[in-house]
């Protein structure tokens, strides 16, 4: 079997000099290794493929026979890693909550342990009679989130 901790350092050792960042690197029982890659401004298939050839020359065929699979992480795919947080700042998210809240708004502010997003919602102002539309700020703790991903709106 194939040490998860060889193929990090192999990744590591790519990832060093680039903008490139590591969401998720995973290796099953028959030696599958999936390898996900994330960068502010995307990712190209060529840093994929170069990334893939990386950790093949560092791994020996001879001693274990594995399958590898390099690319990024998905638009549509739920955030890893705090850092997709940081640069999806100002844009639109959807989330998630561990209590089953669905909410879509934009991803405000991003701090340690929470980030703050900003709906649009109608509010009932006193003395009013119909509601407005009006921005409120959530701020929800990472640990009570199920997953967080860009929204994507086809209209």
């Amino acid at each position: 079997m194939i040490s998860k901790e060889v193929v990090q350092t192999l990744v590591d050792q790519w990832l060093a000099d680039k903008d490139y960042f590591l969401c998720d690197l995973t290796i099953t029982a028959d030696d599958r290794i999936l390898v996900e890659i994330d960068h502010e401004e995307g990712v190209w298939i060529e840093d994929c493929v170069a990334l893939s050839r990386f950790i093949e020359e560092g791994l020996d065929r001879d001693e274990a026979d594995f399958e590898l699979e390099v690319g990024s992480a998905g638009i549509g795919q739920p955030f890893k890693v705090r850092r997709q947080y940081d640069i999806h700042v100002g844009d639109q998210i959807e989330v998630l909550t561990a209590a089953g809240r669905k909410l879509t708004g934009v991803l405000s502010e991003v701090g340690d342990d929470a980030f703050v997003l900003t709906t649009t919602e109608k509010v009932k102002v006193p003395g009013e009679k119909r509601p407005r539309q009006e921005e409120v700020k959530h701020t929800l703790p990472f640990v009570d989130i199920k997953w967080t991903k860009l929204y994507i709106d086809f209209k």
